[in-house]
């Protein structure tokens, strides 16, 4: 590997400016979204209020930002291109940072490897330009700008064409800038930002306005115009506080995942940041409520005093580093988990939504209903086989002609409403007050059942029920071995094993609140739960999946029939309990439709 002869000894030597500045650039500017990523924090903390984004090729060939902040005075426009010149901090203390930007290595990194022209004006004083290219710095001159800063970076890497290779195609390019502005845009609700593309056409690819009002309502306007109404009409709203840090945001329900993590945004201070320990946090409190393969959607920030954290542990700032990593951790997890159980039974409506999608059909030519055409006169009455089509119906709740009591009025005004049938025995109908609710049995009464799990082993342990025979499990050793390890753990919650020969064990006691229950299905569910988690998780994570499959195995079948009094408890069980409204895979427990939409599908508005 060594290129010098051996017998030379390699000298040390200085190297100039513009190598210094290729190198850092190297580290600081990785792709156009770096450099778009550095500028427009610069305008953040110039205190702009207005920040517009122009981009050509994905950023190669231009990117040009432009903010009505402060600005840079001329005197101090060839400083502001000189390495580790800054106006943000005096260097006494590299812990106590209140902006983005601390380095500065911004602005000459970008000098040095592209063509880069800054023009500024301050208040008072004449508007000054100043241009440096491939680390040639030039002369400041005048220029004509009404206020703050336009800074125009031109051919990013034509000092280092090797860099250019490496990037990707202008489309991949452009899409990693839009991502950049609109995390940088979420933690700054109060500044209106806009993205351009000017490449062939000119185009607007992201305009959010500046908000107005409480810092709340304006961070839930900002994430909606970023991510969506369906995010923020499926979130709910966080703020917890613990030993100095301050966690707020909005974290989508169970319901609302998705198949990547690629809505999940963590800010540090306003910083965003890709952090495992924020990003292993918020998945340990989804933990429970979504199977391995989803993933929550969350906009979630964390502030604290700028002594609690090191900033400056990434050349990018991208990572973080708190003081004390368990407490930050445990914020995260018990504030989701406590916004989480206050949301109850809540489903997200999204579901409703592609329900009603699915229902809606596909349009072919402009209906004529029955009531559009002429009347052809009293016709005789004909049997609609209403009679027959009952019987298909798993369970009726049967209407009797008196008036309804005051307690089934009421009933109906209840969130989930009041039972009118089952269905295919496996998906109860309720009516509401604004519609329907259709509700899959066995998901519901599983979660609820979990629940109750959960909260007897955190009290005093599951209540176990002795069996008058002891079921004999036969398994591998090594399965063997697994179960036996864990052995007081499964006691924790009911299930009572112990040692059979060298190839079985006896299960002696089992969960009461399951009933009668299949003993060696249950065991082979633990096993394969214990197979699929691995060595690394917790042995809490593996308890409460563990009691998340022996759930299953405690709750109403797919299949059974329903008396009208059953359905109507399920319902006001689910009511009561939080998580009801997703099942422990985060699959929705119920559909509301609401009686309008439903009209809709049958042309009534």
């Amino acid at each position: 590997m060594n290129s010098h002869a051996p017998n030379i000894r390699p000298v040390i030597r200085q190297l100039d400016d513009a190598a210094i500045n290729r190198i850092a650039a190297g580290e600081v500017v990785e792709r156009p979204a770096s450099a778009v990523k550095e500028l427009v924090e610069n305008a953040i903390d110039a205190g702009a209020k207005r920040i517009s984004i122009d981009v050509a090729d994905g950023g190669k060939t231009l990117i040009r930002v432009t903010d009505d902040g402060c600005g840079i005075s001329a005197d101090d426009l060839p400083l502001a291109l000189s390495r580790h010149a800054t106006s943000k901090i005096d260097g006494s203390d590299l812990l106590n940072i209140h902006t983005f930007g601390f380095r500065g290595e911004a602005l000459p990194s970008l000098g040095a490897v592209g063509r880069l022209t800054i023009t500024s004006r301050v208040p008072g004083e004449g508007a000054a330009e100043i241009s440096v290219a491939g680390g040639e710095i030039g002369a400041v001159k005048p220029a004509a700008l009404n206020s703050g800063t336009v800074i125009t970076l031109r051919d990013l890497f034509y000092a280092t064409p090797a860099r250019l290779k490496f990037l990707r195609t202008d489309r991949a390019e452009a899409q990693a800038i839009t991502d950049v502005v609109k995390r940088l845009a979420m933690a700054e609700p109060f500044i209106r930002f806009e993205l351009r593309d000017v490449s062939n056409d000119p185009r607007t690819v992201f305009r959010a306005e500046a908000q107005s009002g409480d810092v709340v309502a304006a961070l839930k306007g900002r994430l909606r115009d970023v991510l969506g109404g369906d995010f923020t009409d499926n979130a709910i709203a966080i703020d917890a506080e613990r030993d100095g840090l301050h966690l707020t945001g909005f974290a989508a329900l169970p319901t609302y995942s998705r198949g990547a993590a690629v809505a999940q945004f963590l800010y540090v201070n306003g910083r965003p940041v890709k952090d495992k320990l924020l990003t292993g946090a918020l998945r340990a409190a989804y933990f429970d409520f979504l199977s391995r393969d989803r993933h929550p959607a969350a906009a979630l920030f964390v502030d604290c005093d700028p002594q609690l954290v090191d900033v400056n542990v990434h050349p990018a700032k991208s990572e973080v580093r708190f003081r004390d990593p368990g407490v930050a951790r445990g914020l995260i997890v018990s504030g989701l988990r406590h916004a989480l159980a206050e949301a109850g039974h809540r489903a997200s409506t999204t579901v409703a939504g592609a329900t009603l999608g699915a229902m809606r059909p596909e349009p072919t030519e402009p209906r004529v209903y029955q009531m559009d055409r002429p009347s052809l006169g009293p016709r005789a009455p004909i049997d609609t086989g209403f009679a027959e089509m009952a019987q298909d119906f798993s369970a009726q709740v049967v209407e009797t002609p008196q008036p309804m009591s005051n307690s089934e009025e009421a009933s109906t005004d209840l969130p989930l409403g009041v039972a009118r049938g089952q269905v295919h025995e496996n998906y109860i109908v309720a009516q509401t007050a604004t519609g329907m609710v259709i509700v899959d049995q066995h998901a519901a009464h599983e979660r609820l059942v979990y629940e109750k799990l959960k909260r007897q082993m955190a009290e005093n342990g599951v209540a176990a029920q002795a069996l008058l025979i002891p079921e004999i499990v036969s398994l591998s050793a090594g399965d063997c071995a697994r179960l036996l390890e864990i052995s007081d753990d499964l006691a924790r919650f009911g299930l009572g094993i112990e040692a059979f020969g060298g190839d079985a064990i006896a299960v002696r006691e089992t969960p009461a609140i399951l009933g009668e229950v299949d003993a060696k299905a249950m065991i082979h569910d633990i096993l394969d739960e214990l197979a699929d988690l691995g060595s690394s998780q917790s042995v809490q994570a593996k308890v409460e999946a563990i009691l998340s499959r022996v759930a299953c195995h405690g709750s109403i079948r797919s299949g059974r029939r329903m008396h009208a009094e059953e359905m109507n408890a399920l319902l006001r069980e689910m009511e009561a309990t939080p998580h009801s409204g997703q099942c422990n895979h985060g699959r929705p427990t119920y559909v509301e439709l609401k009686l309008a939409d439903i009209e809709r599908l049958f042309g009534r508005t």
